[in-house]
């Protein structure tokens, strides 16, 4: 590249991601309502056999919405955001260029082998952590061709600052990779038993407490780094980007940063309050929790301020309506975690319907409304075309929202009413209600969260057609847009 010239960026593997997280977004979400009418109308379960049953289709909802859907949109962006702000081109480097390929295929392959496993039944039984051992070595590989390309293109930069977003990238791609190998210290089976066995399951090398403790470290942090600090780099990029606002505070966003990585590490000791783990542990992922509201809320109140002045554009910028709303899920989110894990109100939450509310509040209005905006805007840029349909957009935005509102609100009354009645004695000090008491009692809730989450699947399927239309049939650009991207009507 000559100086002065414009550089030539190369989105074939944000592209090749974009897909991904479409495919694995429609997989994710299908299997997710299709549990969440099961739980409602559980003669649903036998419809498929052993294939269609709930225990068979939840840990593929969860890994396809985390790690399918999820992680390819963190690794579309990357290849999309890490050029424009370090200045550099992904095809200035040949080898990058092929690490960056390899890394797509290596993990398009880990996640459809991923799908076939789970509906084999193949599964760790560890939350967030059910791939078995060849699946876990192929993750560590392209993990790492991951961090050659996060590095690699920071070594080749001609932008000598970096930017706010780099910050989180590699955050992620440190504290995953720790916590991944730790958690998946795991034996064949075939080798554990002298012979006996599957050779493809697997014993972890941990057990009882010990496995419970770095179950929930990691198991926690996967929430930490998947589902919010990459999403944060997103969000620092694109609000900027689309509104042409400056970020408010950037010593805010460093602040943050720093108080995100050292307090969100110390969290997980919240999910196994009332357990076996130590006392001391319980109270430390308590106190951490709460204290993890300030870096939370610091990052939450950064964005919004970042539209200071200029709220005027949620009026006629849908993306900004989706990146606003966003930003206030992520706020909700990250006030009702630590309100969960006070041990008082643990003891009225903990294992009801109450935790899926709060996870689901915070993965469909933080996380994949924050994705669907990230790829919309670099829909133009990356197909050099209009976005295919504004309204269409407007409905998604408004269908998906109530869907939300739905599910958690739902979720929230079933859970705490489920606590109650589990606590519920009478003078004589016997339980009043029966398990099954509670199940009844909660049909017209899992029937309300189940509609929801048809309205969202509903908004993501307009969302990919959007997507679609945009790629093949929008409007050729004459130049790339500076800011608010461009949508017909």
């Amino acid at each position: 590249m000559q100086n002065g010239a414009r550089i030539e960026y190369d989105y074939s593997v944000a592209k090749a991601f974009t897909f991904a997280t479409i495919l694995f977004g429609i997989i994710g979400m299908v299997v997710g309502v299709v549990l969440a009418f099961q739980l409602a109308f559980p003669e649903l379960n036998h419809l498929a056999g052993e294939y269609g049953t709930f225990s068979r289709l939840r840990p593929l909802h969860t890994n396809g919405v985390a790690f399918g859907f999820t992680l390819s949109g963190i690794f579309a962006t990357w290849y999309y955001v890490a050029q424009r702000v370090l200045k550099v081109s992904l095809k200035e480097s040949p080898f990058l260029m092929t690490v960056a390929k390899l890394h797509f295929v290596l993990y398009f392959i880990t996640i459809l082998l991923a799908v076939v496993t789970l509906f084999m039944g193949y599964t760790t039984s560890k939350e967030y952590a059910e791939l078995e051992w060849p699946l876990d070595i192929l993750v560590v590989v392209w993990w790492v061709l991951w961090g050659v390309s996060i590095f690699g293109l920071i070594g080749i930069r001609r932008e000598r600052t970096l930017y706010i977003s780099i910050w989180y990238y590699i955050a992620a791609f440190i504290a995953i990779a720790m916590l991944y190998l730790f958690n998946n210290m795991e034996v064949p089976t075939y080798f554990a038993s002298g012979g006996y066995g599957s050779w493809l399951h697997s014993v972890s090398m941990y057990s009882g407490s010990n496995d419970a403790i770095v179950q929930w470290w990691y198991g926690h942090n996967a929430v930490a780094f998947v589902f919010t600090v990459p999403i944060i780099a997103m969000i620092y990029y694109f609000l900027p980007k689309e509104s042409g606002q400056n970020v408010y505070s950037y010593k805010l966003s460093i602040l943050a940063f720093w108080g995100l990585l050292f307090v969100y590490l110390w969290a997980g000791g919240h999910h196994l309050i009332y357990s076996t783990v130590p006392d001391w542990m319980q109270t430390m992922g308590s106190v951490m929790s709460v204290v993890l509201i300030l870096p939370s809320w610091g990052s939450a109140i950064n964005m919004l301020l970042t539209m200071k002045g200029e709220w005027k554009q949620l009026q006629t910028n849908t993306l900004i309506k989706f990146m606003i709303l966003a930003s206030t899920f992520y706020m909700l989110s990250t006030i009702e975690g630590p309100i969960q894990s006070i041990k008082s109100v643990n003891a009225i939450a903990h294992f009801t319907d109450w935790i899926p509310g709060h996870v689901h509040d915070g993965v469909l209005g933080w996380v994949v409304f924050m994705i669907m905006a990230a790829l919309f805007h670099m829909a133009p840029r990356m197909y050099g075309r209009e976005i295919y349909s504004k309204s269409l957009m407007d409905t998604q935005f408004w269908l998906q929202t109530t869907g939300i509102v739905l599910y958690f609100t739902s979720m929230w009354i079933a859970g705490i009413t489920q606590g109650m009645m589990w606590r519920a004695y009478d003078e004589y000090g016997s339980l009043v209600y029966s398990f099954i008491d509670t199940v009844t009692v909660l049909q017209p809730y899992y029937t309300i969260r189940a509609v929801g989450g048809l309205l969202y699947l509903i908004g993501f399927f307009m969302f990919s057609y959007n997507m679609y239309k945009t790629a093949t049939a929008g409007r050729i650009l004459d130049k790339e847009p500076l800011n608010a991207s461009p949508v017909a009507a």
